[in-house]
C-alpha cells in the first residue's frame, strides 16, 4: 500500500485495521521504567499493533564509551519488522507512541534509512487514538511471515569524527534537539557533563508538536527552518539519538531531505575526553522559547 503522506490521523487509521498492507507499531516507552511501555502494550493497545521496544528492537546494546541508544543490528530489526508483517517497500507502517513522537519518530528514521519509505507517524498518537473512542485491545499480536531486506543509506548517519570535521565549515548547521536548559549545561539528567557541541544551534524537539502531541502545521514547520533550508548539509543530534530523529521528521515536513542523524549523540560525544564539550553558547533558535 502506497503512502504519500508522512503523517496520518487516528480516524484515517480507524478505517485501515483491517487492512492487511498496513502494519501498527506501538512505540511507548519510559527512559525512566524501560518496563512500562511493554506494559502498557499488553494493557491496552491499537488492536493489531506490534510492540517495538527502544532498548530491545530501536537500539543496539549501550557501549561503555560511547552512545546510550545506538542504531540497532540491523539483521535483528529486519526480522522484528518481517515478523510484524512489514514487507519492504509494499506496507504502509504507522507508528504511534504517547511522548509527542519521540520514540515512534525513531522507528520512522529507521525505516526509511533502511530503504522503506512507505512509513507514517500517527498525529496525536495514542492519547488521540483513545480520546476519539476508538477501539483497544489487550491481544497480544502473533508473528506474521513478512520479508524485509534491509537497504541502508550510509550517507544518512553522521559519526563523531565527521562531526568533528565539518560542525564549523561555514556550510553545515549542526542542530542540538535537546530542551534547552540541557543545551546550556544548566541541567543534565542522564549524562555525566552538561553542556553541548561547540557551534551547536538549538532547536528542542518538543515544539514541533503542542501539548496535546499533535503536529504543527506545515507552514509552522517550515518557518521554524527557513534560515537552515540553504545549508548544504544539516547534522542533528540529541542525547543519544533518538528525539533527535523528531526534528529530522519535521524538516522532512518543512521540505528538507538531506539532513544526517549524529547517531551517537551527546552521549557519545561526551565520552571522548578529547572532544570539546561546550563553547562560546550559540544564539537559541526555534519558534518558541516559552516551551521546554
Amino acid at each position: 500500500m502506497s503512502n504519500t503522506k508522512p503523517v496520518v490521523s487516528v480516524h484515517w487509521l480507524a478505517g485501515q485495521l483491517n487492512n492487511p498492507q498496513v502494519a501498527i507499531a506501538d512505540c511507548r516507552f519510559d527512559l525512566a521504567h524501560p518496563e512500562a511501555g511493554y506494559q502498557q502494550y499488553q494493557k491496552a493497545h491499537i488492536p493489531g499493533a506490534y510492540y517495538f521496544d527502544l532498548n530491545q528492537d530501536l537500539s543496539a546494546p549501550a557501549v561503555q564509551h560511547g552512545a546510550r541508544h545506538p542504531l540497532p543490528h540491523l539483521s535483528q530489526l529486519a526480522d522484528k519488522l518481517a515478523a510484524s508483517g512489514v514487507n519492504s517497500s509494499e506496507t504502509l507502517v504507522v507508528a504511534y507512541d504517547d511522548s509527542r513522537l519521540a520514540f515512534a519518530a525513531r522507528l520512522w528514521w529507521l525505516l526509511r534509512y533502511l530503504g522503506h519509505d512507505n512509513v507514517a507517524l500517527l498525529d496525536g498518537g495514542w492519547s488521540a487514538w483513545q480520546a476519539a473512542g476508538y477501539p483497544v485491545t489487550s491481544v497480544i499480536s502473533q508473528p506474521k511471515q513478512g520479508k524485509f531486506v534491509p537497504q541502508p543509506r550510509e550517507e544518512w548517519v553522521a559519526d563523531r569524527e565527521q562531526v568533528k570535521a565539518r560542525k564549523d565549515l561555514p556550510e553545515v548547521v549542526l542542530v542540538d534537539s535537546r530542551d534547552r536548559d540541557r543545551y546550556r549545561g544548566e541541567r543534565e539528567p542522564i549524562d555525566p557533563i552538561a553542556g553541548h557541541i561547540p557551534g551547536a544551534v538549538n532547536f528542542p524537539w518538543k515544539e514541533i508538536t503542542d501539548e496535546g502531541g499533535y503536529l504543527r502545521s506545515i507552514p509552522e514547520q517550515q518557518k521554524r527552518w527557513a534560515a537552515q533550508k540553504q545549508a548544504s548539509e544539516i547534522i542533528a543530534y540529541c542525547g543519544s539519538g533518538v528525539t533527535a530523529c523528531v526534528n529530522l521528521f519535521s524538516m522532512e515536513l518543512a521540505g528538507i531531505h538531506h539532513a544526517k542523524l549524529y547517531a551517537g549523540s551527546w552521549s557519545d560525544w561526551c565520552s571522548d575526553s578529547s572532544a570539546p564539550k561546550m563553547g562560546k553558547e550559540e544564539p537559541l533558535a526555534g519558534s518558541n522559547p516559552s516551551n521546554k
